[in-house]
């Protein structure tokens, strides 16, 4: 527990920097991209003078030097105040908590079934190499995961929604249903589906594929020979053996790809219409509104960072040199 900790307290310290650079970058990035949100406001009403546009950019601060801006930025992320969505006319924390668990269910269900899936089919190929199953699955995998999301989902959404009408073709839950408790979350794992089963097949494939590669490569470690001298069977030295050493790649591979199912995420959203963080940032670009943005780009990097954090405790859990050889290094 106490190597836990460490381990944990010297993650958090290491993000402080990242967070910096990711809320500079951002916000340099706002101020080198063309017009702001007064610009794609008046726009949006067809036109406006002079006057409205100063005032509306006073009022929300937009007159400030970019100095500045910058300083009362910051200082409201202090207080946990990310700003306000000039577009929703809204309190950004408050849209954002209303966004966010819906990715968060997509993303936490597409990696659950990405992971625990690929990782067993890929014990199952890796458990006896070249024979027809593991190329069959082989083949199978790389066919998939060359395979565009988006295009998964439509032709799923086809199939499944259109043809056969089994499953719902868009959104989070059922509008106006007025379901609650079990009702409700059925209602919501019914929609999720056939998203899901977009974003997570991608991904299924390629811990599918390093599963196997490194359980052959586990296969040929002098542990595993001495295992077959002692005369154990074959699945128990697959499972016990091979798999247990195989799977640190893929817990690793897990938290690098938590950026990437995010932005996969954005796609998947938009192709299924559900309300989330993906669809947010659009909408954010659409609107030029510069502190929503900013504020869906820094929780991101947060999300990764617990993500990655999380990981590496799995990871000195399944190895414990990992997190020693870092505590004795303190």
């Amino acid at each position: 527990m106490h190597r836990a900790w460490r381990l944990t307290k010297r993650r958090l310290i290491a993000s402080i920097p990242v967070l910096a650079i990711v809320i500079l970058g951002t916000f340099l990035l706002m101020e080198l991209a063309p017009g702001d949100a007064v610009d794609a406001y008046l726009v949006s009403l067809g036109g406006g003078d002079s006057g409205l546009a100063e005032d509306l950019r006073q009022s929300y601060g937009l007159d400030q030097s970019a100095l500045s801006r910058l300083w009362l930025y910051v200082s409201s992320l202090a207080r946990l105040d990310l700003g306000w969505s000039i577009i929703f006319n809204r309190p950004i924390l408050d849209v954002v908590l209303e966004r966010l668990p819906n990715t968060l269910w997509l993303m936490g269900s597409a990696t659950a079934l990405a992971f625990t899936l690929g990782s067993l089919l890929g014990i199952v190929a890796g458990a006896r190499p070249g024979s027809a199953l593991d190329r069959v699955l082989s083949i199978g995998s790389l066919t998939l995961y060359a395979v565009p999301g988006f295009w998964l989902g439509l032709v799923l959404i086809l199939v499944f929604s259109v043809q056969l009408r089994w499953l719902p073709t868009s959104g989070i839950e059922t509008i106006a249903s007025g379901k609650a408790g079990i009702a409700r979350a059925l209602d919501i794992a019914r929609h999720l589906v056939l998203p899901v089963a977009s974003l997570g097949f991608i991904y299924l494939a390629l811990f599918l594929r390093m599963m196997r590669a490194g359980m052959g490569e586990v296969w040929r470690q002098d542990f595993v020979l001495a295992a077959k001298a002692k005369g154990l069977s074959r699945w128990r030295i697959v499972v016990h053996h091979v798999a247990r050493n195989a799977l640190l790649p893929l817990v690793t591979m897990l938290g690098l790809q938590a950026a990437t199912m995010l932005g996969g995420s954005v796609v998947i959203e938009s192709v299924f219409a559900i309300p989330g963080f993906g669809r947010l940032a659009q909408e954010a670009v659409a609107g030029r509104d510069a502190p929503l943005l900013m504020a869906v780009i820094i929780v991101s990097a947060v999300l990764v960072i617990i993500v990655n954090l999380l990981v590496d405790i799995a990871y000195a859990w399944l190895d414990p040199r990992v997190g020693s050889s870092e505590v004795a290094s303190k």
